[in-house]
């Protein structure tokens, strides 16, 4: 029930990922878009514990999956998704990836893989995602795999020291499976 992808191999979460993960955390180019906690080994420890407990949820409702690249086995980051309603069946989706492999297409086809399984798996009527207005990349992933800016969420996130704008983006059942 782990979603593919043609180039990136999922599974689900280990403690022994915690360096792996933690080394991209520290990525000052990764931390642009994050809290600077997220860099450091405590918050690290507990975001990676946090993933291999939702292993033994039932219902399980949250999904987050190591990501690796298939030929080596390299850890290179992590996307998920989570059910924010199971009256609704409305979920939200989350990427993210070591900066020494932005711009190979790598998140989108994650992000594609997220939806296939969001839609037919879990049989999701609604899926959205937000990230930081300025992480212009993010935000074209999420156009790329046929999600709608759907808001813009003014100075709702505060982190380094200021307010941040957060865009909003979503896609129905109906609307996937048209462009699909």
């Amino acid at each position: 029930m782990i979603p593919r992808t043609e180039r990136l191999l999922l599974r689900e979460f280990t403690l022994d990922d915690l360096p792996a993960v933690l080394a991209y955390h520290r990525d000052p180019r990764y931390l642009r878009y994050y809290p600077e906690r997220r860099g450091t080994e405590p918050e690290t420890r507990r975001l990676v514990q946090r993933f291999v407990d939702w292993q033994q949820e039932e219902p399980r409702a949250r999904y987050q999956w190591a990501v690796l690249l298939p030929e080596d086995g390299r850890l290179i980051g992590n996307g998920g998704i989570r059910i924010q309603s199971f009256e609704t069946m409305e979920a939200d989706i989350g990427y993210e990836l070591d900066p020494e492999h932005w711009g190979r297409g790598y998140a989108s086809e994650l992000a594609a893989a997220l939806l296939r399984f969001g839609f037919t798996e879990l049989g999701l009527h609604r899926i959205t995602a937000h990230c930081v207005a300025d992480n212009v990349g993010s935000a074209r992933v999420l156009e790329k795999v046929g999600m709608r800016q759907e808001g813009r969420l003014r100075e709702s996130e505060w982190m380094q020291g200021r307010w941040w704008d957060r865009l909003l983006f979503g896609i129905l059942a109906h609307e996937w499976r048209a462009g699909s």
